[in-house]
């Protein structure tokens, strides 16, 4: 990473506005940045902003008012140099399910200029890094889910971009994969990838990201590192499982707990309450502890705090300019 590249924003989002036909406001004035080498997580609720704002991105969406620029490229004046820098992955699966993975991946290069002898390395690269070079010659339609989010990642790598944007990449995978997907993402990012990933499951934003903005209704409601965020816990509940039987909760001063069945109970931890207390106290009664956990995802009670109740609010999109994903085909069409 250059020194210019640290100076520079890899993302800078200022007075982001969209308003659609129907009258919706979409976005209401956003401004964030992301630095480089940064691995930042958006989200919100359905209908909260995200995907349009990923759609103005990649020039699927036209933007209201605001300015865009990666890298220090402004999208509306410099696009061609800011598309060469971001690769998008969507939740849809949006290539052909005829062709063959290494084929998608090639055109895809392709598509952004890269001789073709580059391609093919770097096809041939990333579609070992992701597992799948022994199915390069299979059909898309023959692969399983997990293998197709795969794909789309690899696709999205080919030309090296230093921004990637990931759209719910491990919706629908199962928990392997999922940890797989997660040391991948760990790694290019290390070497310099900066990432921006938009999740529902929230553990996954805990545990990759080191910055969070929550935009809700359109709004940036909160824009800070993950550990500042999680510090606004005013308690957090700690489930703890027993070796051997326990036929109530163990009496704690000045905590809260509850038994919930002969081998495990619940202790109820108010901000600045030590943890230390319970387990001398526990020791104390000759508890054997074998495993304790959260008892909800600690950025999720968060989440839910400050997005009202939760529930998805309506996805309210013109038809005309509904956000929509990068696309596998070629041509002049504007998008990243």
């Amino acid at each position: 990473m250059s020194e210019t590249d640290i100076m520079t924003a890899a993302l800078s989002i200022r007075n982001l506005t969209k308003v659609y036909g129907s009258g919706f406001h979409a976005l209401k004035g956003i401004s964030l940045e992301v630095q480089p080498g940064d691995f930042f997580a958006l989200l919100g609720p359905n209908g909260a902003g995200k995907s349009t704002t990923i759609g103005i991105l990649c020039s699927l969406v036209r933007k209201t008012e605001g300015e865009v620029e990666i890298f220090g490229h402004n999208i509306d004046t410099h696009f061609s140099q800011a598309k060469k820098e971001v690769g998008i992955v969507p939740q849809e699966f949006n290539f052909s399910q005829f062709e063959k993975v290494q084929d998608i991946v090639l055109q895809q290069g392709g598509f952004y200029g890269l001789p073709k002898r580059t391609a093919i390395v770097q096809t041939e690269k990333y579609l070992k890094k992701l597992g799948l070079w022994d199915k390069r010659d299979t059909p898309a339609r023959m692969l399983s889910g997990g293998m197709k989010r795969r794909l789309m990642i690899a696709r999205a790598l080919v030309h090296e971009p230093k921004l990637l944007i990931l759209d719910e990449p491990t919706a629908g995978v199962d928990i392997e994969l999922r940890r797989s997907m997660w040391e991948f993402l760990r790694e290019i990012n290390a070497a310099g990838t900066t990432i921006i990933l938009t999740t529902h499951y929230l553990e996954e934003a805990e545990s990759l990201c080191r910055h969070v903005a929550i935009i809700d209704q359109g709004r940036i409601v909160k824009n800070t590192t993950i550990r500042s965020l999680l510090k606004e816990l005013s308690r957090e509940v700690f489930i703890f499982d027993c070796a051997d039987s326990v036929w109530e909760a163990p009496q704690i001063d000045g905590f809260t707990t509850h038994l919930l069945d002969e081998h495990s109970f619940e202790v109820d931890v108010q901000k600045g309450q030590s943890l230390n207390r319970v387990f001398e106290a526990l020791s104390e009664q000759g508890l054997n502890i074998v495993s304790m956990r959260n008892k909800a995802n600690r950025l999720e009670e968060l989440f839910v705090a400050m997005t009202g109740n939760g529930q998805p609010a309506d996805d309210q999109t013109d038809n005309e300019e509904a956000p929509a994903a990068e696309s596998s085909t070629g041509g002049n069409r504007r998008g990243v």
